[in-house]
């Protein structure tokens, strides 16, 4: 079985406390995620909890945005927060996606993390397409938009 892991990684310049929240809820992904421009009429749902373990969320758009379910499993503040990230369309794949937050020279090291591994369909596209190079621009894009959205609210 072929298995892979993408990570990326950014120093924020603000304490983890202020940037953890934008994180530990999903209503606050809208501000930062990367794929939230893929598709503007993307149908979007949430349910459970507002933010924190049990907070999910649900999302269904157009071929490239795909669909899927995101569930917070486990949530540590201001340190870490474990997501079920379950892919539905293109391709079912579950995907565990972990962020951490560590004190930094300059504010917080922000660590997005999401292994998954490559069976079925997946496994003959993970021949020709690289998963770090397919998301890992996005998860840059995310921790970019992430440290713009925590300006934002310090402003």
């Amino acid at each position: 079985m072929s298995t892979y892991e993408v990570t990326r990684t950014a120093v924020i310049p603000a304490p983890a406390e202020e940037i953890f929240p934008l994180v530990n809820s999903f209503h606050e992904w809208t501000k930062w995620s990367p794929w939230e421009s893929v598709d503007p009429a993307m149908d979007r749902s949430y349910s459970g909890n507002d933010s924190g373990v049990g907070a999910q969320y649900a999302w269904s758009g157009n071929r490239k945005a795909g669909a899927g379910t995101m569930e917070i499993v486990d949530s540590i503040e201001p340190q870490s927060i474990k997501i079920r990230l379950a892919f539905t369309k293109p391709f079912k794949a579950v995907n565990p996606t972990v962020f951490t937050f560590a004190p930094a020279a300059g504010g917080t090291q922000v660590t997005w993390a999401m292994t998954g591994e490559n069976k079925g369909i997946a496994k003959l596209f993970a021949v020709v397409m690289n998963m770090d190079k397919m998301i890992g621009a996005d998860f840059e894009r995310g921790l970019a938009s992430l440290a713009g959205a925590v300006a934002q609210r310090q402003a």
